[in-house]
């Protein structure tokens, strides 16, 4: 398989892919870019199968791309809200490809709803799958990196991250605080691993679309519409992460990038 740069071997040809919510929209552009690279790409999510999920997309279809276009992928379902699937999955992908080389953590869930009017059990399901379980994989596959002396994570992230204006504009009442917390301290658990880690070769960094991207779930929370002469394509997204998990560490690691700046800094295209 070539990969798209169009040599005979991808810039990720023999890694392990290991990506989180591959089963639609980002995640699912991110695996096909990597495989399309010459990755081996785990893909994992709660949907499998259709007809198990109110949003279009599955892992399976996700995988069936990917094999239809020469690469090599596999499914592993997962609620990474609980902490012994977390494991599972780990095992399972060392098990089926080896140490993982590259860890994608974009799975989410996510409501969008004023603080005052917010239950404790979805801030805390919100906190558990976008903040405790990228910290829980990537304690689950450093020991692989630092074995090898190099690796690559990657924490999606999102504008929402950053601190609104005040007086706030037109969107603060969307009810996007509690997600722009969970990515706020995803941003900071990844410029803190980066440096707890920089010694190791391991590059760590977190990456959120410059515009908003027109997937199922931002569809379905009326974040943008599929003909919104602003959104941002996934694949720019994923020619983003590209860039940040091929890079020696000594060159990309601790970025709180956004992904259309990214590629301009680098030159690149999606």
């Amino acid at each position: 398989m070539s990969g798209r740069n169009g040599q005979d071997k991808g810039v990720l040809d023999g890694q392990v892919a290991l990506v989180t919510g591959a089963s639609r929209g980002i995640g699912a552009a991110i695996a096909a870019r990597f495989a399309a690279e010459g990755a081996r790409v785990a893909v994992s999510a709660r949907t499998l199968t259709e007809g198990t999920s109110r949003l279009p997309g599955t892992l399976e279809d996700t995988v069936a791309g990917i094999r239809a276009a020469g690469g090599t992928a596999e499914a592993f379902a997962a609620d990474l809200s609980a902490r012994e699937d977390r494991v599972r999955l780990a095992e399972q992908v060392r098990e089926r490809y080896g140490a993982v080389d590259i860890l994608v953590n974009n799975a989410a869930v996510t409501y969008f709803t004023p603080v005052a009017d917010f239950t404790e059990r979805r801030a805390a399901l919100m906190f558990e799958v976008q903040v405790t379980a990228p910290t829980h994989l990537a304690q689950l596959v450093i020991p692989g990196m630092r074995e090898r002396g190099r690796g690559w994570i990657l924490n999606i992230s999102s504008v929402a991250a950053r601190h609104p204006q005040i007086p706030p504009g037109p969107y603060a009442g969307l009810g996007g605080t509690v997600y722009g917390m969970c990515k706020a301290a995803l941003e900071r658990l990844s410029t803190g691993l980066a440096a707890e880690l920089y010694a190791d070769g391991i590059a760590v960094n977190s990456l959120a679309p410059t515009q908003v991207v027109p997937t199922p779930g931002t569809l379905f929370h009326h974040l943008t519409t599929e003909d919104d002469p602003n959104a941002e394509p996934p694949e720019v997204m994923a020619a983003a992460a590209l860039a940040l998990c091929h890079a020696p560490a000594s060159e990309l690691t601790g970025r709180i990038a956004y992904s259309q700046e990214l590629l301009a800094e680098l030159g690149l295209a999606p």
